[in-house]
């Protein structure tokens, strides 16, 4: 369609910390923080690991706990280093099919929500079985790039 797209994800690994009790901007920039010192060597072999994207967030409906990842790059996949930070973990994402929605700009909790409410109303008045009760935000760029910024909404089909 041309306001979202279906699409089958394989099985990964991402490195992921739940923050809680904070509002999703805060729990953004915490969990960034502690993931990307985990990039920088924060792990049990002490190895830098490049940075990839997206930096994903899981919202969950009325909660306010935050899943934030980042994706373990491709060449680590089969072995990624442990985190020492015990609020920092290993997490295998098994293979699904997410409906997407893409929209650029620099994008807000609010933005990210405003779009998966487009999102999910759509899905809805197409009739596809999706998991209302929860989606996840997707960013693409550093907080440094100014022009064509890439943000994504994703919700597991059923």
């Amino acid at each position: 369609a041309k306001d979202y797209e279906l699409r089958q994800y394989e099985t990964a690994k991402w490195v992921s910390i739940v923050i809680r009790g904070e509002t999703q901007k805060e729990a953004m920039h915490q969990g960034f923080w502690k993931l990307f010192r985990y990039n920088q060597g924060k792990n049990e072999k002490e190895m830098k690991i490049d940075m990839t994207v997206p930096v994903t967030c899981l919202v969950k409906s009325g909660v306010t706990d935050f899943k934030i990842s980042f994706f373990v790059p491709f060449k680590d996949q089969d072995c990624p280093p442990q985190p020492t930070d015990s609020d920092v973990f290993i997490e295998e994402r098994k293979a699904a099919a997410l409906f997407v929605r893409s929209f650029g700009g620099f994008a807000s909790p609010e933005k990210y929500a405003e779009e998966a409410d487009t999102l999910a109303r759509t899905l809805r008045n197409r009739g596809q079985p999706f998991h209302e009760d929860f989606f996840y935000t997707a960013g693409y760029d550093s907080p440094f790039k100014l022009f064509n910024r890439h943000n994504k909404v994703w919700y597991f089909k059923k």
